[in-house]
């Protein structure tokens, strides 16, 4: 287990598993072809575009041999995911006291269990599936983070589903509480995240991302508002951008590259670190 300074309160250190953020991206680091395309459902161009990549969970799985694979909601909502949540009515499922996680002992016993995790903090995510059907992932459940604005009739749906679910933070998801508990409550050892740029850009701001993984297609997409690498607020003026240390570099075939680096951290401390690397490598 790694541990990180909870940004909300900063005299508390957080134990978590690794973090790792994969994704497929153009040259100029967008992951979809304009605003409002689904990021798993894409659309004919980008199928076209990534025809050759292969299946990338594959290497992800063999490389990092992950416990979780992490999305966000804007995922799988089309637009910028500012819609009201969903709202139909459950049936047949007891309540729940608000803010209690359900953890079924039926799905989270099974041995060597892992998860298709979702941050859906207000419950807009419909899943429609438990354990992902494809026979290679086997062993795979559904699992969602949310968060107490998630509405009653969402968490029964959950229920009802056999899904489990954490319920942490107020309106939004506390992600070093979430990814605390996924080590904790799930014995998590590592996370790859595979989300869209909110989701990365959060996990960045957290402190939580100790690995950045990108497949570099050559291509540029360009765009005001397309969905792009760690979409995160900017900086402020004390604030300092992520150090990053070059672990490999591989060249794949038609001209994509995949770049791994290791999140050295930020600060001037980091900073002065660097310049001393960069210095040490021109001698």
């Amino acid at each position: 287990m790694l541990q990180t300074v909870d940004p909300l309160c900063h005299d508390s250190i957080v134990d978590r598993p690794r973090i790792v953020t994969y994704n497929l991206a153009s040259v100029d680091g967008r992951l979809t072809l304009a605003p409002g395309v689904s990021l798993l459902a894409g659309d004919n161009r980008w199928t076209a575009l990534t025809s050759e990549v292969g299946d990338p969970y594959e290497w992800v799985r063999q490389v990092h041999d992950p416990q979780v694979l992490l999305e966000g909601s804007g995922s799988f909502l089309a637009g910028d995911g500012d819609g009201e949540p969903v709202r139909r009515e459950a049936r047949g499922t007891a309540a729940r006291p608000a803010g209690e996680h359900f953890l079924p002992d039926a799905v989270i016993g099974v041995p060597g269990r892992r998860w298709f995790a979702v941050v859906d903090g207000r419950g807009r995510v419909d899943l429609q599936f438990t354990e992902w059907p494809d026979p290679a992932w086997s062993g795979w459940h559904a699992l969602v983070l949310t968060s107490e604005a998630a509405s009653p009739d969402h968490l029964a749906r959950l229920r009802e589903r056999g899904i489990p679910y954490l319920v942490v933070g107020e309106r939004h998801v506390d992600l070093p509480a979430a990814m605390s508990l996924l080590g904790s409550e799930l014995r998590v050892r590592t996370v790859v995240c595979t989300g869209g740029g909110r989701l990365g850009g959060a996990l960045l701001r957290a402190g939580l991302v100790d690995e950045i993984d990108i497949d570099l297609l050559p291509i540029v997409i360009g765009g005001r508002g397309t969905p792009a690498l760690f979409d995160a607020p900017p900086l402020g003026p004390d604030e300092w951008p992520n150090r990053l240390d070059l672990l490999s570099v591989e060249q794949l075939a038609r001209g994509r590259l995949r770049l791994r680096y290791t999140v050295v951290g930020r600060g001037p401390e980091t900073e002065g670190r660097w310049q001393e690397d960069l210095r040490s490598s021109w001698n």
